[in-house]
């Protein structure tokens, strides 16, 4: 298992740099690294001084570059969908219709590249993937997805079997997926090899984003009043998708005063890049492996009935919380997160909250 490592922050901070200067010192530590970027136009391979393409490309010792390109995912992703649909329909039809012919819809994109992401990482090929996204809300509702596809499957899913609807045709269930499928489908629609294959990739999925070992982040800003303030905002915002930021690269400084809106976050100045010259950028970025130090984004204290929900960069008055249904949504920074407690508080009303050191505590 890898080490999935992105970079957040304004367009034009340097993110691409950052990324391709930690791959380089990743690899120069003598680990095996997979730099895979979005940036699909000929700047990479520019500012590599290398030929890269859709397929892992070796360019230095320990460290692959892949650039992630949606049409070629595509069509590998529509393959496996209709191997799926082979499996497990008598009469498929997806196969009148081909990967070379389908276009890309809003979305995809980012939904593609972390399908790779995972498959890369289950490669065993690699010690750490440093991904190269768009490093903003696209990116951070992309590592939310397996958070998000989970409570959208158990909510509707308990929603459609107590409406009358799901009463009422659960009978011929049964009888009408034996004549259309190549498997015995029998007893709840929602727990079938199919619905359970993917509800353990979502939970694997949520598992993974939340474990800091595993997947992390660092902000990427100048001393630009707007990059700080962008770089602040992503900061709270990736809180909401359980992601947790290792600290800040201040690009293009000799030193990091004037930052103490990111504390407890270390600052890393790091100077400008000369040339082809990597070696300062290098020796500047943090160790990567202590990103495990940082802040966490949720805690739940089951003796004090409490969760603690850290949410930098936002006032009380830019967060709501809300409990309409059997779980507490709270919304800040354009994000929403539906908190699943545990079974010891399951069931329990929000009796009170407080925004006291970046923290949203919620007594339950």
């Amino acid at each position: 298992m890898a080490l999935v490592l992105t970079f957040l922050g304004k367009g034009g901070t340097g993110r691409t740099t950052m990324a391709i200067a930690a791959a380089k010192q990743l690899a120069a530590q003598g680990k095996k690294v997979l730099l895979a970027s979005q940036d699909t136009s000929p700047a990479l391979a520019l500012l590599l001084g290398a030929a890269v393409s859709a397929e892992p490309q070796e360019i230095a010792p320990n460290l692959q570059v892949v650039q992630l390109q949606s049409t070629v995912l595509l069509e590998q992703n529509w393959e496996e969908v209709k191997k799926l649909e082979a499996q497990y329909l008598r009469s498929p039809f997806f196969k009148a219709v081909y990967g070379q012919e389908l276009g890309i819809l809003p979305g995809m994109d980012d939904a593609l590249a972390l399908d790779a992401i995972r498959r890369f990482d289950g490669s065993g090929n690699y010690d750490v993937l440093v991904f190269d996204g768009s490093g903003d809300q696209a990116t951070l509702r992309m590592l939310g997805t397996p958070e998000i596809v989970s409570w959208y499957a158990r909510r509707f899913r308990q929603v459609f079997a107590d409406s009358d609807l799901g009463k009422a045709i659960s009978p011929f269930v049964q009888p009408i997926a034996a004549a259309v499928l190549n498997v015995n489908w029998t007893g709840d629609i929602f727990s079938q090899p199919a619905a359970n294959q993917m509800t353990t990739m979502l939970d694997q999925g949520k598992a993974v984003i939340a474990d800091p070992s595993r997947v992390a982040a660092y902000l990427v800003t100048t001393a630009a009043p707007d990059a700080i303030a962008t770089a602040k905002y992503l900061w709270g915002s990736a809180q909401q998708v359980g992601l947790t930021i290792g600290g800040v690269l201040l690009n293009q400084a000799s030193q990091s005063t004037g930052l103490s809106e990111f504390a407890p976050l270390p600052i890393h100045p790091v100077p400008t890049r000369s040339g082809d010259d990597w070696q300062m950028l290098m020796q500047a970025l943090p160790d990567f492996s202590q990103v495990s130090q940082a802040p966490r984004p949720i805690r739940i204290d089951v003796a004090e009935g409490k969760v603690y929900l850290f949410l930098p960069g936002f006032d009380k008055k830019q967060v709501k919380l809300t409990q309409y249904g059997p779980e507490v949504t709270v919304e800040a920074g354009d994000q929403r997160r539906n908190i699943m407690l545990p079974p010891e508080l399951r069931g329990r009303q929000v009796t009170g909250a407080k925004f006291q050191d970046s923290y949203l505590i919620i007594s339950l």
